[in-house]
């Protein structure tokens, strides 16, 4: 088990290729349970010696008749160790134990009536009968000798079942989607009723416990943390900050390519919050010197990256001719971990959310405070530490900031016609109380079309903007948000009457996959 949870009970998420496994291993979290991703390729005596108080079984793509289709070991379920069956978890669980798993021909996919013939532990409480978030082509006849068949559907004659002397149970069906009724109280009937967890993972424990460890790690040396703006590097150095105090300084590099107040944000509001000292560089002339005449969105994401770096060395080399910085804050979160192959305990990163590119001679160790931890905890731990909602809640934002939302040529003018459009959007977004319920709404400048319009007696040959705001968990995939007409109705208005240059406001409505979230 790793270091900074040792203490804790841990559930393990087997990933047999489960668009959801991430998912998963959130709604344990959820329930108060701590809980990690394994591959299914990592042996079952490695799993057993991290020693679980609970395995879960993913979903995955594959039929289990499949040729090379992953497998369950006996022994997973002969440790004694309760486990809990999703999807495909749920048909490797009974084809494991003896039970029939039959291609039926019959597919189910999305809302699925189920009933409930036996509610027993795992659906004590719940209705007898639910709509659920089905994925399978194949399904379980017949039931592992002592398994009780607790529901059925029209395609999966056995949809749920348990074996309370094994401590073993599943579902065909995905508890951990919102779509799924009751989803979230059959994971904790099985994770409380049947696997017998307490619930030991909390907030208030994570905060006690990185900052007994930051300390134990830093002792009496100096830290350094990159501001970006953003909710992770702001939790990540307040979270050091109350372990250590002035030991840490944080470094916020202006690029002049923030949204409207952000910079303002960081410089007061933060430090208000957190007594962190802090440097700001202000390299806006920099920056826009070294992104004049470039168009290329690749293009200017290396540019905005390296002039980044050539900043942040400079002034980490200022910082530790002063005093001596041995340790670098990076507010790398757990889908970063997992998704770099790291899930089993290794610290590759993707190279982006590292601050890559420093020198040899410019090493340092690295805390990462929130490595742990899933984006929707690292709201909550900020709010805990005492930052502001408007920093905590604040959208994602993508490194390179505005210059990837102009497209065409970055330069000052162009900005603030974009960020006087963006403010505009976020102003209505935030007074109609849609805020939480938007995860992002990138606000995008077509600076190299004009379009035609008419304003006052006059033609107008102005610059067309796209709003772009969409749903989503975690940004792999994402849907396009239905935001009222009257919402769009009061940005475009406002725009258009308020920000010269624009004449004409869109809206895309393309979903990820096929669209990214940003443009470029």
């Amino acid at each position: 088990m790793t270091r900074e949870t040792a203490q804790h009970e841990l559930v393990l998420v087997v990933d047999f290729g489960a668009q959801y496994a991430q998912l998963i291993a959130r709604r344990v979290r959820e329930a108060k349970v701590y809980s990690e991703i394994v591959p299914h390729s990592m042996p079952v005596e490695e799993m057993l010696a991290r020693e679980p108080k609970a395995i879960i079984l993913s979903g995955g793509p594959q039929s289990v008749y499949a040729e090379g289709a992953p497998r369950v070991e006996s022994d997973l379920f002969d440790a004694g160790v309760p486990a809990f069956g999703i999807c495909y978890g749920f048909q490797a669980m009974a084809q494991t134990l003896g039970g029939e798993v039959r291609r039926t021909g019959l597919r189910e996919f999305g809302r699925t009536p189920v009933t409930v013939s036996e509610p027993g532990t795992l659906l004590a409480g719940i209705p007898t009968d639910l709509n659920v978030w089905m994925s399978h082509g194949d399904a379980v006849h017949a039931p592992p000798a002592g398994f009780a068949v607790l529901a059925g559907s029209e395609g999966a004659p056995v949809a749920a079942f348990e074996d309370l002397d094994r401590q073993l149970a599943g579902v065909q069906w995905h508890p951990e989607v919102l779509h799924s009724q009751a989803g979230q109280a059959v994971l904790e009937h099985f994770l409380y009723d049947i696997a017998g967890c307490t619930g030991d993972w909390t907030t208030t424990n994570v905060v006690e416990e990185q900052v007994e460890l930051i300390r134990q790690q830093v002792g009496d040396k100096q830290v350094l943390c990159a501001l970006s703006g953003g909710v992770d590097s702001a939790v990540a150095a307040a979270l050091v900050s109350k372990a250590i105090g002035d030991q840490l300084t944080c470094v916020y590099v202006d690029h002049g390519l923030q949204r409207a107040g952000e910079s303002d944000q960081i410089e007061k509001d933060f430090v208000a919050a957190t007594g962190t000292r802090l440097e700001v560089v202000d390299a806006e002339d920099q920056f826009l010197g070294a992104l004049a005449g470039v168009t290329d969105p690749e293009q200017k994401r290396k540019i905005v990256g390296r002039e980044f770096i050539r900043t942040f060395e400079a002034t980490a080399r200022k910082l530790d001719a002063d005093r001596h910085i041995e340790f670098l804050v990076q507010g790398t979160l757990y889908p970063d971990v997992v998704e770099s192959g790291g899930g089993t305990g290794a610290a590759n990163i993707k190279s982006h959310h590292n601050v890559g590119g420093l020198p040899d001679d410019l090493q340092f160790s690295l805390i990462e405070p929130l490595r742990t931890l899933f984006k929707d905890e690292v709201r909550e731990l900020g709010i805990a530490l005492g930052l502001p909602e408007t920093l905590v809640y604040r959208h994602p934002f993508p490194g390179p900031g505005l210059s990837i939302r102009i497209i065409g040529e970055v330069t000052r003018e162009r900005l603030d016609i974009l960020r006087a459009a963006d403010l505009i959007a976020r102003t209505e977004l935030t007074a109609a109380g849609l805020d939480r319920e938007i995860w992002q709404f990138p606000v995008v400048l077509l600076a190299d079309v004009r379009s035609v319009g008419v304003q006052g007696d006059g033609r107008t040959y102005g610059h067309p903007v796209v709003l772009r705001p969409v749903t989503s968990e975690d940004a792999m995939t994402a849907d396009w948000a239905r935001l009222p007409y009257d919402v769009l109705e009061r940005i475009s208005t406002r725009i258009t009457n308020e920000v010269d240059e624009i004449n004409r406001v869109t809206v895309d409505i393309t979903s990820k996959p096929p669209g990214t979230i940003e443009w470029e």
